[in-house]
This record gives structure tokens, C-alpha cells and sequence, in this order.
């Protein structure tokens, strides 16, 4: 797909948010009572228009807390988010309801976001008459359209979210995420609880609608080849930071920072043969509530030297390839 050239429509600056946690009553006996928990530190990045951007990263990166700072479930603590030129977070009444209609939010689990006591038909017909998008007449005959987009029938319409399996549900996630006619997608883990045959399905919908739609789809997951698979550009996210991001070929081709390298290498192989042959990422992850001075991934990194504990990199680079490191790989 050619991409424009215009502006970025999703521009991301130095966005941060924590969370305080309470500690279990032990750990509050012997220090405080709540800890911190860094979930974004300083990300960075644009989107542009018809154009998929993948975020990757292992369990507990930040990824789906980067993904509700977006569409404003969270509130960040710092940074900025800016949409199609707007600041999004000074939007308030009617252009944060403009705002929520442009960027939609596809969630791991449909289901938990269907009103199960609704038909499929009148989810989807809310959200339409919610926005005014149709007149009353047309409503219907929208929501048939929406159902056929999304490969389900038009009878999917008369029966509940309990009644379709988790591929099914994911399809109506989508349909009602479009029903309002967004300008981008952002798809959390929707294929991470799929079967590998059904993950296929969603993907290919997904490229589909994005050409059919101009859609520009911010893309979620921690499994690499379905990232490479759908994603013009791939963004790493390592302890609620951006270590990595460029171009997707470039990136999975020669990565250039060590925790990339680290992924790729331990992602499954889909030759039996070679299955096991490849190292895992040493180490444990370090917890969000202390997360190591300098460089987050030196303690899981055997390239780490004095400057990775005491200087924090910034992402550099040229060409559109940035990584966040010291001892960049050549």
C-alpha cells in the first residue's frame, strides 16, 4: 500500500504514566504503603495516514496502557498526544465525543465489551444513532452492512454475543468499532486468545478493511509474525519505553538494539526442525516498581557496559531506524 506523505495523522510526545499500587500488608509493615508503577516512560512516535504501525513487546511493556492513554481511558501524567493537528488532551464535551468517534479501540475480548442482554444488532445500532451518522431509516440497512464488512451474515444481527464463538465475537468487535466510521484503529491483543487458523482470518480481515476503508490501524501484540505479517513499521516496547522502531523488513532483518535481537531469537519457529534451536532472552524481567537506573534491559544484556547503568539512551537514528542504546548492533 502506497502511504501518504501528508503529516502524521497519531503524533506521540514524551507521553508517561504511573500508577499507584497498593502493597500487600506485610510489605506495608516494613516500608510504605503504596509503590509506584512506571507503565510509560517517555514514548515517543507517529502514525501516519493508511499506514499500520505494530507495537510489540513481552507481558507487562505498557503496550495496552499506551493503547486506553489514547482513546483516554487513562489519563497520562505527562507528555503529549496530538490527532489529525489537535492537542487530544484539552478536548473536552463535543470534540472529545468527535475525538472518540475518529479513533476506535479494538479490545482482546470482545465479549467483555458487548452488552450481553443486547442483540448484535442493536450494539451496532446504537453506536450509529449515538454518532447521528445515519438517518433512523437507514440504520438497519447500515448495521447489514457493517455485518457483510466483517464477513458475518446479516442474520448475525438478531442473535447475542454469547451465541457466536471468539472469532465471531472478535468480527463484531470490529463491526462495532467501524460502525462510527473511524479514522483509526486501535487493535489491542484482538487475535491473542485466537486459534492460530482463526488468527489468519483476523489479520487478512484486517488488511482487507484497510484497504477497502483507508483505515490507519495502530496494531497491539506480542507474537512477531503476525506483527510482520499486517505492520508497515514495527515500534519495541521494553519496560514501558519505545527501545526500537523502523520499517518492518529492515527491523526484523537486522535489528539494532539487543533487545529486539533477543525477541526475534526467541520467537517459535514455524519449521519443526529448527524449533528449540534458539535461545530465550536471559534474565528475568525486571519488576515496573523498580526498574534499573540508565538503560532498562542491562541487566538482560550482554553487551551492558558502566555508561548503560548511569545514562538512560534516547532513541537515535537515521534513515527512519531509531533505537534506544549505547552499543547499538551494526
Amino acid at each position: 500500500m502506497m502511504l501518504s506523505s501528508d503529516a502524521p495523522l497519531l503524533e506521540v510526545t514524551t507521553l508517561s504514566k504511573q500508577f499507584a499500587v497498593r502493597r500487600r500488608f506485610l510489605e506495608a509493615a516494613r516500608r510504605r504503603s503504596s509503590a509506584v508503577l512506571r507503565a510509560l516512560e517517555s514514548v515517543s512516535f507517529a502514525v501516519r495516514r493508511g499506514e499500520t504501525l505494530g507495537v510489540v513487546g513481552e507481558s507487562g511493556c505498557g503496550k495496552s496502557t499506551l493503547a486506553r492513554c489514547l482513546v483516554r481511558l487513562h489519563e497520562p501524567d505527562g507528555g503529549g498526544i496530538r490527532f489529525d493537528g489537535q492537542d487530544v488532551l484539552t478536548l473536552q464535551g463535543s470534540g472529545l465525543r468527535r475525538y472518540h468517534r475518529r479513533v476506535q479501540m479494538a479490545f482482546q475480548d470482545p465479549y467483555s465489551s458487548l452488552n450481553p442482554r443486547m442483540t448484535v444488532g442493536h450494539a451496532l445500532a446504537e453506536a450509529i444513532r449515538f454518532h447521528d451518522l445515519r438517518p433512523p431509516a437507514q440504520t438497519l440497512a447500515r448495521v447489514a452492512e457493517l455485518l457483510e464488512l466483517v464477513g458475518l451474515p446479516t442474520t448475525a444481527a438478531e442473535r447475542y454475543p454469547r451465541e457466536f464463538s471468539g472469532g465471531q465475537r472478535q468480527r463484531i468487535g470490529i463491526a462495532r468499532a467501524l460502525a462510527v466510521e473511524p479514522d483509526l484503529l486501535i487493535a489491542d491483543e484482538i487475535v491473542s486468545a485466537l486459534d492460530v487458523s482463526v488468527q489468519a482470518q483476523i489479520i487478512n480481515l484486517l488488511l482487507d478493511l484497510q484497504e477497502r476503508l483507508h483505515l490507519t490501524i495502530l496494531f497491539i501484540a506480542h507474537d512477531l509474525r503476525v506483527v510482520r505479517h499486517l505492520s508497515h513499521r514495527v515500534a519495541v516496547m521494553y519496560l514501558g519505553s519505545i527501545v526500537e522502531i523502523g520499517e518492518t523488513e529492515q527491523l526484523f532483518a537486522r535489528p539494532r538494539h539487543p533487545y529486539t535481537a533477543a525477541l526475534l531469537a526467541a520467537a517459535p519457529e514455524m519449521d519443526p526442525g529448527r524449533r528449540g534451536t534458539r535461545d530465550a532472552i536471559s534474565g528475568e524481567l525486571p519488576s515496573p516498581f523498580d526498574i534499573p537506573t540508565g538503560c532498562a534491559f542491562r541487566t538482560r544484556c550482554s553487551r551492558a557496559s558502566d555508561r548503560c547503568a548511569a545514562v538512560r539512551p534516547t532513541l537515535a537514528g537515521a534513515g527512519g531506524r531509531m533505537a534506544a542504546c549505547h552499543h547499538p548492533l551494526s
